[in-house]
Parts: structure tokens; sequence; C-alpha cells
């Protein structure tokens, strides 16, 4: 298993997010409204919500995103809320129409860079279908670099998880991070791990 190894060329990831984006909506454009209420791996989101907030950059110019937030008083997990809310009620036609937009496949989140969004749609992506029960849609390389940024950037910190003595290892990609008790599982689970989706394994 290899180290993480962080690459350098931030840009040439936007291919990797622009097709997990189209990949996404390929999925869902032909799921009926009742699939669409399926709840997700957000508490209390359904698929319907996640997407919505996953494409708050389509419909959102930054002027209008910031004076959405200003209304919130600057609280993003509440305008995160109001906003998957309300635009969970919008035609899941048009959902998927955000999710193929150019403005998504270029988005970067503040101080995140192409591999912040790349997080975002792969992370989010999980949320929606392995509750659908559809096989994860990331590409390998997609997948790795966004175990890298949970990993080697303490990424996994911000959703509460703590690696302290633990080595994670891929058993479907050449990866692995941190030294300690072993701790094995195919990518996309150890990403909702690290994500803070699912609980750390005693072994």
């Amino acid at each position: 298993m290899r180290n993480p190894v962080m690459t350098t060329d931030d840009v040439g990831l936007q291919p990797l997010v622009a097709r997990s984006y189209l990949a996404l909506a390929d999925v869902l454009d032909p799921l009926s409204d009742d699939r669409w209420d399926t709840p997700s791996l957000c508490a209390g989101w359904r698929v319907r919500e996640v997407v919505a907030h996953l494409t708050m950059a389509a419909r959102y110019s930054e002027r209008a995103f910031l004076a959405e937030l200003r209304a919130c008083d600057f609280d993003f997990s509440r305008l995160s809320d109001l906003i998957a809310g309300r635009d969970a009620r919008l035609p899941t036609a048009e959902l998927v129409a955000n999710l193929r937009r150019e403005v998504m496949h270029r988005w970067t989140p503040p101080d995140g860079g192409h591999r912040g969004a790349l997080s975002h749609v792969v992370i989010h992506g999980l949320d929606i279908t392995v509750p659908l029960g559809v096989p994860r849609l990331a590409a390998d390389e997609a997948m790795v670099v966004v175990l890298d940024s949970l990993g080697a950037e303490g990424g996994a910190r911000h959703f509460g998880v703590d690696l302290a003595g633990r080595r994670l290892e891929a058993t479907d990609l050449d990866w692995s991070f941190g030294a300690g008790q072993p701790l094995r599982g195919p990518a996309e689970d150890l990403v909702l791990l690290l994500a803070g989706r699912s609980p750390m394994a005693d072994s």
C-alpha cells in the first residue's frame, strides 16, 4: 500500500469534479419521485435535500449567496438547512440539470480549490448512492484524492473523527494512511468513516 502523496496540480482535478457531477446526474435522472424521498446519510435530509445543497452554486450568485448568509447571521449550517429545505421542492428535472451545469463543474469552495470541490461531490454523492443501493460513482483516482484529503490533510478532524493509533488500508485501492491498529475496508467505506458517516470500528 502506498502512502498518500498530495498532488500539487489542483486545477488538474477539475475533470474529475465534472465527471463526478455528471455521473450522479445520470443515476438520478431516471429515478421516480419516491426514490428522491429516500433518506440520505445526512441526518434529516432526503436525497432531494442533498442534491439541493450540492448544487447551490448553480442557482445563487456570490452576491445572492452572501445576502442569504447575512440573513442567517453568517451561520453556514443554518443557511445550508434553509436552502436545502427550500430548494428541495424544485422539480427533480431542474435539480438534475443543475448537476450538469458547467458552473458546478468549475465551482470551488472558499480556500478549498478543486480538491475541496471533489471531496464535496464525492462525499455527498455517497450520501445519496449508498442508501439508494447504487455502487460508488467516483473514479478510483477521485477516491484516492478524497482519502488523501481526509487523512493526510487532517480533514477527518473536521468531522470529529480521531485517527490516532489507527492505520487505514483500502482493500480495493492502493492507499493507506497512519500507523497502529489496522482498519481495512473498501475505499467507499473508509471515506464514509472519515467523513463521520459511520463509526470507527474496534478492529
